[in-house]
């Protein structure tokens, strides 16, 4: 199968007619100015920074457009410690301490609050805070065998592009993950369908790291054996993903034993599958889910759904407590996972799991449910406004 390479992104030639002043942060690290009147986004920018820049886009409502010299600098601003960072679309802040980020972040939040929902918090928990580097668990690192680039690049997209970052490390991964980086690259480069690999997912829990290796073309038997001692040189386990995601199986088949990660607070430990959704963040999931569990305060009796529960992530807690959870999701495997980690647990007695389309039947769906003490509601990236609105 012969791959398709888009053409790399034009990049930014034309100049703003002059420095702009950035006035506050926007969703995705951008900075936010006006350019006579028109709303501009600049990325590379920081608030209170007077930086020249180019466009990138131009649309009706706003425009796009990217830092090319910061003539007056934030204090906020600090180095990258990614060689990488300027060109590699897995981060967009790197530049801003971390502080400074939270606070942003949380002044975006209290902004679409009161301009979506016209309300406004009497008062801000603290932030949910965990390491700045080498936090990420999971990840989707794509693969291409580039020889103009020497070989086989495996890593995340650049900006405003589809080619892949030449990156040997990464300072977010998982240190486990990031020090994969470059012998991965030279594994795959010595495959014989080295051209035929698109996609890793990478997986680090507390006890294992997991590889999941899509490939476009049947393996070698010299491939499988070159697969199986990288495994045991670097203490992992791949899984292979010829086809769709039911596809995916062990290498070598024996080797099937259930990922699984822990909630400590709770004393729980929750299976899940190769490509099971679980927080890429698991400090942050450690610190998330008691604060979760407080904030509901659930007792015996008490009847609480969790919306969009995935492998039962908050309603297990929930029901260790006491509480009688109905979890709903819309996707059966993980649905099977929760009911799975329920009776692991012994808490089936207290949690019921139904897979439901909380995008196209969520007013049908939270009809059927009768009254709740409690919602529970954590939903992924494209969000739960059918939800809300039901």
């Amino acid at each position: 199968m012969k791959r398709r390479h888009r053409r790399a992104p034009k990049p930014a030639t034309e100049p703003l007619p002059q420095p702009v002043l950035i006035e506050r942060m926007a969703d995705g690290g951008q900075g936010v100015t006006h350019l006579d009147g028109k709303l501009c986004f600049v990325a590379g920018a920081l608030t209170g920074e007077r930086v020249e820049a180019a466009w990138l886009n131009r649309h009706a409502s706003y425009d796009e457009a990217i830092t090319t010299a910061v003539l007056h600098a934030s204090t906020e601003r600090v180095t990258p410690p990614c060689a990488a960072y300027e060109r590699c679309g897995g981060c967009v802040l790197q530049h801003q301490a971390p502080d400074a980020q939270a606070r942003d972040k949380q002044a975006q939040l209290a902004e679409k609050l009161e301009r979506l929902g016209n309300v406004a918090p009497d008062a801000w928990l603290a932030p949910v805070r965990g390491p700045a580097w080498h936090y990420r668990r999971r990840a989707r690192l794509g693969v291409r065998h580039v020889p103009k680039k020497g070989g086989v690049l495996v890593g995340f997209r650049e900006r405003r592009s589809s080619f892949l970052t030449d990156m040997t490390a990464c300072p977010v991964l998982d240190a486990r993950l990031s020090d994969l980086i470059a012998p991965l690259r030279t594994l795959i480069g010595g495959l014989s369908i080295a051209a035929q690999v698109p996609q890793l997912e990478v997986t680090a829990t507390d006890d294992d790291v997991l590889l999941v290796m899509r490939h476009l073309a049947p393996l070698s038997d010299a491939d499988r054996a070159a697969l199986t001692a990288f495994a045991a040189e670097h203490g992992l386990r791949w899984f292979l993903q010829p086809a769709g995601p039911a596809s995916v199986h062990p290498l070598p088949p024996a080797d099937d034993r259930p990922l699984q990660y822990r909630l400590d607070t709770f004393g729980l430990s929750l299976e899940f599958g190769p490509l099971d959704f679980t927080q890429v963040n698991f400090a942050i999931n450690q610190q998330l889910v008691p604060l979760a569990v407080d904030l509901l305060a659930p007792t015996p009796g008490e009847r609480i759904a969790d919306l969009f529960c995935g492998v039962g992530n908050f309603s297990l807690a929930l029901a260790s407590r006491g509480a009688s959870v109905l979890g709903l999701e819309g996707d059966a495997a993980l649905v099977a996972r929760a009911r799975d980690n329920a009776r692991r647990a012994g808490l089936a007695e207290r949690c019921t799991f139904d897979t439901v389309n909380l995008y196209d039947d969520a007013d049908a769906a939270l009809g059927r449910l009768g009254r709740q003490d409690a919602w529970l509601l954590d939903p992924p990236r494209s969000g739960a406004s059918c939800t809300c609105r039901a």
